[in-house]
C-alpha cells in the first residue's frame, strides 16, 4: 500500500511538472511578432478584414431586408469571428487594419471593391441577398483553408478552424433559407464535391478535434525547440 501511494505521488508530481513546463511556454499576452512568418501575418490581417466584410454586408442586408433575421444573426457571429482575429493581432502586437473603420470601410482595396459590388447585388431582393451571403461564405471557406495550409501555430490553427466551422454553418443556413423560398443555390467557387459534403454535414461536426491532446502536442514541440 505504501509503495502504491509513493508511485501515485511520484506520478502526480511528474504530471504537475509537465503541466508547469507547458504553461510556462504558452504564448503570452504580447508575443514576439517575429515568431510569425510574413505569410502568416498577411493571412491574419486579411482574415480580420474579410470577417469584417461579411459582418458589414450582413448588417447592411439586415437594414435592407428587416424581416429576414438570418442576416442580423449571422452578422453577430461574424463579429465574434472578428474578435477572434483581433485576439491574435493583440497577442502578436500586429497593427490592426480595422481600427475604428466604419461599416463598409476597408484598408484592403480588393475587399473595398468586393463590398461595394456585393451590397449592390444583394440590395435587389431577399433572394439576391441570400445568394450573396452564400457566396461570401464560399469565399471565406476557400481563404481559410488556404491560410490553414501555411501555419503550424496552434493558436492560429484553432481560431482558423473555428472560423471554418462557422463559415460552413453559415453556408448551410443561407442555402436552407433559399430552399424555403424555392431556390436551389448553385455553388460559385467551391467544387461540387466539397460543396455537397458541407451541405450534407451535421452542423455540430467540426474541424477542431480533441483540444487538450492537440494543445499538448503543440506545446511539447515548443519545449523541445527551446532546449535544442
Amino acid at each position: 500500500m505504501i509503495k502504491q501511494k509513493r508511485l501515485l505521488l511520484s506520478s502526480l508530481i511528474a504530471s504537475v511538472t509537465v503541466i508547469s513546463m507547458l504553461l510556462s511556454s504558452i504564448v503570452p499576452v504580447s508575443a514576439d511578432p517575429t515568431t510569425l512568418s510574413d505569410e502568416e501575418i498577411a493571412g491574419i490581417l486579411f482574415m480580420r478584414e474579410e470577417e469584417k466584410l461579411a459582418r458589414d454586408v450582413y448588417l447592411t442586408f439586415a437594414d435592407f431586408h428587416p424581416t429576414e433575421s438570418i442576416f442580423s444573426n449571422i452578422a453577430a457571429s461574424e463579429q465574434r469571428h472578428m474578435d477572434s482575429m483581433k485576439r491574435i493581432i493583440d497577442a502578436y502586437d500586429i497593427v490592426d487594419p480595422v481600427q475604428d473603420n466604419a461599416i463598409g470601410v476597408f484598408a484592403d482595396e480588393s475587399l473595398q471593391d468586393l463590398y461595394t459590388a456585393l451590397v449592390e447585388q444583394g440590395s435587389q431582393s431577399v433572394i439576391d441577398a441570400l445568394q450573396v451571403g452564400a457566396t461570401i461564405e464560399e469565399i471565406d471557406i476557400l481563404d481559410i483553408k488556404e491560410y490553414l495550409d501555411i501555419t503550424d501555430n496552434w493558436m492560429i490553427l484553432r481560431i482558423y478552424n473555428n472560423l471554418l466551422d462557422g463559415s460552413e454553418n453559415h453556408l448551410r443556413g443561407f442555402v436552407s433559407e433559399l430552399s424555403v423560398l424555392g431556390v436551389e443555390y448553385q455553388p460559385q467557387y467551391l467544387d461540387s464535391t466539397t460543396y455537397e459534403s458541407i451541405i450534407d454535414a451535421d452542423s455540430d461536426s467540426g474541424h477542431n478535434g480533441p483540444i487538450w491532446s492537440e494543445f499538448v502536442d503543440w506545446m511539447k514541440g515548443r519545449i523541445r525547440s527551446r532546449h535544442r
